[in-house]
């Protein structure tokens, strides 16, 4: 999707404005994040610990709240009257699946939100059958989740979130634990799906290689926004914000190689 054109015909997948919180202890983690994600689009969310990446994305889908400024998810303010709905739109992939996973079987686990949300019979049977054929687990549907491999229950917790057909799949560091095929096979996956991606990452190549656009959170505010290729190879920037690349990557060579992607 052409996030150009989508902008013309429908609100932003994501619209964060003026966003500031503080925990009960007094830690100001955000200062006033601005940005926005048109649908279609992948974006990595950069920065490192402690720049306040996971608070912003518990805001996202309302677990965090009670600061200033405002989150709007596909024209909707995240609030208690939209609650519910805000929560099916937002899909958050956690970085160990396991804590998305607790059910007897891989089938089990991909039906219950939808369950949960009132779908029955073969409504409910064709959504898990769609959810597990994007990520490619179709045949283990009757498989204990816990008799998988690491990047197979990833893909499987993928699933249960695209089970409920979000608006926006936001995944925290998709690519840590992977071996070098899953990981591969994962984004092969991730370029696949027609839905908005934020990705929240330390892996720089992985971010490279899968989103065009990138954020750097840094400090509690928004530092950078622009293409990813752009950011990574801008070393006084990288130093600044504390993000290294692995030992020997270049990323002018590899958006080269790659178009830019």
């Amino acid at each position: 999707m052409d996030p150009v054109t989508a902008v013309t015909s429908s609100p932003p997948s994501l619209d964060v404005t003026h966003l500031a919180f503080a925990y009960p202890d007094g830690h100001q983690a955000l200062f006033g994040v601005d940005f926005r994600i048109e649908r279609g689009e992948r974006v990595a969310l950069l920065g490192p610990n402690g720049a306040g990446k996971t608070t912003l994305v518990l805001h996202l889908n309302g677990i965090l709240s009670g600061g200033t400024g405002t989150v709007t998810v596909a024209g909707l303010p995240v609030g208690k009257q939209h609650m519910a709905e805000i929560r099916r739109r937002v899909g958050i992939v956690f970085q160990d699946p396991d804590d998305q996973l607790f059910m007897p079987t891989v089938r089990e686990d991909v039906a219950f939100g939808p369950a949960a949300a009132g779908l029955k019979g073969a409504e409910l049977e064709a959504r898990v059958d769609k959810a597990l054929g994007l990520v490619g687990m179709t045949e283990f549907k009757d498989r204990p989740p816990h008799h998988l491999s690491f990047g197979q229950r990833r893909r499987v917790a993928v699933a249960t979130v695209l089970a409920m057909e979000p608006e926006i799949l936001v995944l925290d560091e998709p690519s840590s634990n992977l071996d070098p095929a899953s990981r591969r096979e994962l984004a092969d996956i991730l370029r696949s799906l027609d839905v908005t991606v934020l990705m929240v990452t330390h892996d720089l190549p992985y971010a490279l290689e899968l989103c065009p656009r990138s954020l750097i959170l840094s400090d509690g505010v928004i530092a950078a926004d622009g293409k990813t290729a752009d950011l990574l190879a801008d070393d006084t920037l990288m130093r600044a914000h504390r993000l290294e690349l692995p030992f020997g990557f270049d990323p002018r060579t590899v958006a080269t190689s790659t178009g830019g992607r």
